[in-house]
């Protein structure tokens, strides 16, 4: 017999009560248990501290301290948690920050129900929440606004050539499934690659990835897109 599905504990940081209130229920109708609810970063991070949540749905702009300083912190203190951003656009320019700095993806306040639940459940799985067209929109917007030359990643020589080749089409947003398909590789062997690299590069998820691969100049903005 299998083991039951182990739920997420979920931390809510989000300045209006409603909001925070219906993710709670939402979750909660779902099988996933809400540990705490905070009304700005401050509270976040004292709560995320007190509760250890696997993942924080995390707003980004909140009095007393926004969500960002509260991501940097939590995942400072504890870096095996997943942190969602919530926000009320797509393009945002503070979730460009978001990801560089840890967050493993981020979410719409009008997601559905659903999407909300399997988005908690993929990231406490260690995944990111990418959607590859949304997000190299964002990366190509801000990385591309910098008006700097690529950033110098020493790492990146510690890299295979074909480590390298998977770090860009990572960068275009492609899941396991295309990568394996694009390269005439097995998803066990794709994995494989994925987990070395991320190891070599000291990432967290596939969100730093994409984000990596633009700040190095692997990926540029306006190139081809995804297959």
């Amino acid at each position: 017999m299998t083991a039951p599905e182990r739920a997420p504990r979920v931390l809510v940081a989000d300045d209006q009560t409603l909001i925070r209130t219906g993710f709670r229920l939402i979750l909660t109708a779902r099988g996933i248990e809400v540990v705490g609810e905070a009304a700005d970063g401050v509270e976040a991070v004292s709560l995320a501290r007190e509760r250890k949540p696997d993942v924080v749905l995390m707003d980004i702009r909140m009095p007393v301290m926004d969500g960002l300083e509260a991501t940097r912190r939590i995942l400072a203190e504890s870096p095996r948690c997943r942190v969602l951003m919530l926000t009320t656009f797509d393009l945002d320019h503070y979730v460009y920050t978001a990801l560089s700095i840890g967050a493993s993806g981020f979410l719409l306040k009008d997601v559905t129900p659903e999407h909300l639940a399997a988005a908690v459940r993929l990231v406490d799985t260690g995944d990111a929440l990418l959607a590859p067209s949304i997000t190299r929109r964002l990366v190509e917007r801000f990385a591309s606004t910098a008006a700097r030359p690529p950033a110098v990643h020493g790492d990146l020589a510690a890299l295979t050539p074909r480590e390298l080749e998977v770090l860009t089409l990572l960068g275009r947003g492609l899941s396991n499934t295309e990568l394996a398909a694009e390269l005439t590789l097995s998803e066990a062997t794709v994995k494989s690659h994925v987990a070395r690299i991320f190891a070599k590069l000291t990432l967290r998820d596939r969100a730093q990835a994409v984000v990596l691969a633009y700040e190095t100049g692997l990926v540029r903005a306006g190139g081809p897109p995804d297959s």
